[in-house]
C-alpha cells in the first residue's frame, strides 16, 4: 500500500519532469526555429548577391539587330537623343519655336550626309584617278629656296596666316521659321553632328549606310513626335478670365443645364 504522502509526492515529481521536459522542448524548438530563419536569411542574401552580379554582367537586354547600320545607330540614337530632348523641350513659349527646331535639326542631319554619301558613292576608279590628280599637282609645284628653309630659332619662325575656313552650310537656316528655334537646333547640333558624322563614316557597306540614314531620320521623327506628347501633359494649362474653376455658381449652372438636357 502506498500512502497518500508518496502519492502526492510522485505526482507532484511526475509534473515537475513534464513541466522540465515542456520547457526543454520548447527551448529546442526555438533554437531550431531560430536557426531555420537565420539560415533562410543567409540565403537570401546569397541570392539577392547572385542576382546582382548576374545583373552587372555584359549579356546585352536584346540580341543585336542583322544589320549592323542599325546597330551603330542604336548607339549613336543612345548618346545624342537626350541631348536634343533636352533642346526640344526647353522650348515652351509656343509651338512654333518647338516645330522650327525640329525642322531645322532634320534639314541639317540630312544636309551633314549627303557630302559624306558623295565621297562614299565614288568608285575605286574615280577614288584612284582622284588621288593621282592630287599627287600630280603636288609634284608640279616647284619649291623655291624659301620654302627649303627649314627654321630652327623661334624668331625665324613665320607667323601663320589666319585662314578663313568656310563652313560648309550643313545647318542652313530655313526662311519663315521661328529664330529662336533655329537658335536652339543650332546649338543642339553642334553638340551631336560629330557623333553623327562618324558613327556614318565608320560603315562601309552601302546596305548598312543606307539602313542607317533612312532609320536616323524616321527615328528623330518619332521622337519628336513623343517629345511633344510629353510636353502636351506637363505643361500648365493656360488661365483663362472667365473660368473660375469649381466654385458654387459654375456647379449650380452646370446642374441647371444637365436638368434641362
Amino acid at each position: 500500500m502506498i500512502n497518500r504522502d508518496e502519492f502526492l509526492t510522485e505526482i507532484k515529481e511526475e509534473q515537475r519532469l513534464r513541466s522540465l521536459v515542456r520547457t526543454l522542448l520548447e527551448r529546442y524548438l526555438k533554437e531550431k526555429d531560430s536557426k531555420e530563419k537565420l539560415q533562410e536569411k543567409r540565403l537570401r542574401s546569397v541570392i539577392r548577391q547572385m542576382i546582382a552580379e548576374a545583373a552587372k554582367t555584359d549579356v546585352p537586354d536584346a540580341q543585336p539587330h542583322n544589320n549592323t547600320g542599325i546597330n551603330i545607330l542604336e548607339d549613336l540614337l543612345r548618346n545624342i537623343i537626350p541631348t536634343i530632348e533636352e533642346g526640344y523641350k526647353a522650348l515652351t513659349s509656343n509651338k512654333k519655336q518647338r516645330t522650327s527646331f525640329r525642322a531645322h535639326i532634320l534639314n541639317a542631319i540630312e544636309n551633314t550626309l549627303k557630302p559624306v554619301e558623295v565621297v562614299a558613292d565614288l568608285d575605286d576608279d574615280e577614288a584612284e584617278a582622284a588621288a593621282d590628280l592630287e599627287e600630280e599637282i603636288t609634284l608640279d609645284v616647284e619649291e623655291s629656296e624659301e620654302d627649303k628653309f627649314i627654321p630652327v630659332r623661334d624668331i625665324d619662325v613665320p607667323e601663320e596666316e589666319e585662314v578663313a575656313e568656310e563652313e560648309e552650310a550643313s545647318f542652313a537656316e530655313i526662311e519663315g521659321m521661328d529664330e529662336t528655334g533655329r537658335n536652339f537646333a543650332s546649338n543642339t547640333f553642334n553638340k551631336v553632328e560629330k557623333q553623327t558624322i562618324d558613327a556614318y563614316e565608320s560603315l562601309a557597306n552601302q546596305a548598312d549606310r543606307d539602313m542607317f540614314y533612312d532609320y536616323l531620320l524616321t527615328n528623330l521623327k518619332l521622337y519628336f513626335d513623343k517629345f511633344e506628347d510629353e510636353l502636351k501633359v506637363n505643361l500648365p494649362e493656360p488661365a483663362s478670365p472667365n473660368y473660375d474653376g469649381d466654385t458654387p455658381e459654375n456647379l449650380n449652372l452646370e446642374n441647371e443645364l444637365n436638368q434641362n438636357i
